[in-house]
């Protein structure tokens, strides 16, 4: 589903807004919605703000409509904060906790929506690809940058390189663990982004425990996973690179010594699971390379 797309399937009321402020769709990167706030876009890298408040219940509505009026079907990932949609894109949503027994039950009286645009840019990783090799091997690889700043759309084409082939190296079998759905963007199980064809996709299915599935059950030569941090992900990961896998995906950050300073990062990076570091650019466009390291953080592109 493309920006365009997505657009259409607002609410009218909303879609009057940014009609408005006559912006280019194709460049949305997010809008946030805020009770009683004006709403705020990003596009193109660039902060607009709309001279027309939003009430709650346009917020409502907004998310009624996105879930299709069936928010009951969509209740796990309300209850972790947001609501994927066809494509990569996603709903952030804030507002009133609801907590039973130490475990969170659902999210009312909704204040705060955040629609991100995933954008799929083919060929972005054409610049990184030739160093993700040494000796004829495809090495493990992190992606590492701030929010927002194009980890996913930058792994999403390593992997679809990766699975395809190149002109240099065969295509590889790629198992993708795709937790919030960002990276392929299924839609019935079917992946709505390209991410190669010799790709197999489990979709919003928790990080380590897929990891572990995949492995077992289709032997893939490569793992991907978005945005790792935890200590279940590291003790996944070193499961699977023990298995003969190469390792790809991403983490928040902009340094290697960033990296170093965190507590589960510092031992990803001390057990050197990865051997190249992707470093992008904290500007306003995404998906620019800042610096390729390998892992003792030496510069090599």
């Amino acid at each position: 589903m493309r920006s365009e797309e997505m657009i259409k399937l607002l609410p009218s009321g909303l879609r009057d807004v940014l009609q408005k402020m006559n912006l280019d769709v194709a460049g949305l990167q997010e809008i946030r919605l805020r009770a009683e706030q004006p709403a705020v876009i990003l596009s193109h890298g660039k902060e607009y703000v709309s001279q027309t408040v939003i009430h709650r219940r346009q917020l409502e509505e907004t998310l009624a409509y996105l879930g299709n009026y069936s928010l009951y079907a969509y209740e796990e990932e309300i209850r972790r904060g947001y609501l994927s949609l066809p494509g990569g894109h996603r709903v952030g949503i804030a507002g009133r906790v609801v907590v039973e027994d130490g475990n969170i039950r659902t999210i009312t009286a909704i204040s705060s929506l955040n629609l991100r645009f995933a954008h799929q840019i083919l060929g972005c990783a054409d610049e990184v690809i030739p160093f993700l090799w040494q000796d004829g091997a495809l090495q493990s690889t992190l992606i590492v940058s701030p929010p927002g700043k194009g980890k996913t759309t930058m792994l999403r084409d390593c992997i679809r390189q990766i699975s395809n082939g190149t002109l240099i190296h065969p295509g590889m079998t790629v198992g993708l663990v795709d937790e919030r759905s960002e990276i392929a963007g299924c839609s019935g199980g079917i992946p709505g982004n390209d991410v190669g064809i010799r790709t197999d996709v489990l979709d919003a299915c928790p990080k380590a425990k897929g990891l572990m599935m995949l492995i077992r059950s289709m032997a893939p030569e490569v793992v991907a996973a978005d945005e790792i941090g935890s200590q279940e992900d590291l003790e996944a990961f070193t499961y699977a690179m023990r298995c003969g896998c190469v390792l790809f995906a991403t983490v928040h950050g902009s340094s290697f010594r960033e990296l170093l300073e965190k507590p589960v990062l510092k031992d990803l990076v001390r057990e050197r699971l990865f051997s190249r570091y992707i470093f992008l650019k904290n500007g306003e466009l995404p998906g620019q390379v800042e610096v390729i390291v390998n892992e003792e953080g030496k510069r090599l592109c």
